[in-house]
């Protein structure tokens, strides 16, 4: 891989520190099933690790898909989309910190809130100088990628949302509640590990798909009470009302949003989610009414694991249509 024209380096066991604090780690770490890339990390200005994958030469001048995942997921989430587009675009997808393979800080040293996820992607887009980014989100990916597009608004050229959300919402399911609520919810979810297991459970359509060894991927990083604090705080950071102190954030968000209307956007839904639910996919055309529009009618909210091949085709339709829109305007959002 090269690095801000760094050195190309082969899969090893070292640590390599490339451009100041970049750090590149390609590890013989434990093996995922259908996950066999190579394992990128950034330090950030706080000096935690933030684990994404990267697939492309960085020198390549194809667009980026960048994908952000959501609660309690990590990049395993997309690695059939990885397998099937890295051919054609560089592929980065990033674990927030705390979740996945980056560094799980306890929480006095992290404030685990949407604004910090915010400024640690934008770190990440910054300091590998991502242009072309065609964002794809899922869950709290929306609201993490949507912050970042926001302050980086030149980087990014095309949208695709699935099951997420980048605006405010009375809307919470009284399953999430239940997890909201002090004691119960840092003993259910960090203790008993429910969230977690209750998405492989109650977000799934197509259990068939999550094999044991899918499951045992998806749980891995989330072995023990330390760490599972991150899936615990996304939880405590949903704003509900003003007072919460991450609602100014997603209110900025959500006043972002017509900035993009212009952009090309993709909306694929799982219409089984009870979470968030086809309202919230109506609230997205409000924001976007030209949007490509697809609704898995048998797909849940992991609808990459319910419906794979309906998520890859419809994702494929519209890279097709929309880079060759893009390509031949050189797109400015204009």
């Amino acid at each position: 891989m090269n690095v801000n024209g760094g050195q190309s380096l082969p899969r090893a066991s070292t640590l390599h520190v490339l451009a100041g604090r970049l750090h590149v780690i390609m590890l013989p770490m434990t093996e995922y099933v259908d996950y066999p890339f190579d394992s990128h990390f950034l330090t950030l200005a706080n000096g935690l690790r933030y684990h994404y994958i990267d697939e492309a030469p960085v020198a390549d001048v194809r667009p980026v898909l960048l994908m952000v995942h959501g609660n309690p997921t990590w990049s395993y989430f997309w690695r059939k989309l990885i397998t099937q587009f890295q051919n054609r675009f560089r592929c980065v997808a990033v674990d927030h910190i705390g979740c996945g393979l980056s560094d799980k800080p306890e929480e006095e040293k992290y404030p685990f809130s949407l604004e910090q996820r915010i400024n640690d992607l934008t770190q990440l887009i910054e300091r590998l100088d991502l242009k072309r980014i065609i964002l794809v989100a899922h869950d709290w990916g929306g609201a993490v990628g949507m912050g970042a597009a926001g302050r980086l608004p030149e980087r990014f050229e095309q949208f695709v949302f699935m099951n997420t959300a980048a605006f405010r919402s009375t809307d919470c399911p009284i399953r999430i509640r239940l997890c909201r609520v002090p004691m119960f919810g840092r003993l259910a979810i960090q203790g008993l590990n429910l969230f977690s297991l209750g998405t492989l459970w109650m977000a799934s359509a197509n259990r068939k798909n999550l094999t044991p060894a899918v499951r045992s991927a998806f749980l891995a990083p989330y072995n023990s009470w330390s760490r599972r604090l991150a899936i615990y705080r996304f939880v405590q950071d949903i704003p509900m009302s003003p007072r919460h102190p991450s609602y100014e954030t997603l209110k900025n968000i959500e006043e972002s949003l017509p900035q993009f209307r212009k952009h090309p956007v993709c909306l694929i839904w799982g219409m089984l989610d009870w979470c968030f639910s086809p309202e919230y996919l109506k609230r997205f055309l409000q924001f976007f009414p030209e949007a490509d529009v697809h609704r898995l009618e048998k797909a849940h909210h992991l609808l990459l694991e319910d419906a794979p091949e309906e998520v890859v085709a419809a994702l494929e339709m519209f890279l097709t249509k929309t880079q060759t829109a893009v390509d031949s305007k050189n797109w400015t959002g204009e």
